[in-house]
């Protein structure tokens, strides 16, 4: 097992563990299709090249405000959630 998983340094780092999921899924995704590393792979697989990344500051999970979905609230008039 890698070792950065087993504590919460990591869950802490990133801001929880929902968004140290979506980190990870979305920079695995990226480097299946072909993305470089970031750091040196030295035999690694792509899990453990992700979290070298995020150890290292090398990659962070940005949620801008384009992530909006509507809702429909009780008065029938939409209105905007931040996902």
């Amino acid at each position: 097992m890698i070792e950065a998983l087993k504590s919460d340094g990591i869950v802490n780092k990133v801001g929880g563990r929902f968004k140290l999921c979506a980190l990870i899924q979305r920079r695995l995704g990226e480097l299946m299709d072909g993305a470089r590393p970031l750091v040196e792979r030295n035999g690694r697989t792509d899990l453990e090249i992700v979290i070298e990344e995020i150890m290292s500051d090398k990659i962070t999970l940005d949620f801008d405000n384009a992530a909006l979905v509507e809702t429909k609230s009780s008065s029938n008039e939409p209105s905007e959630a931040l996902l």
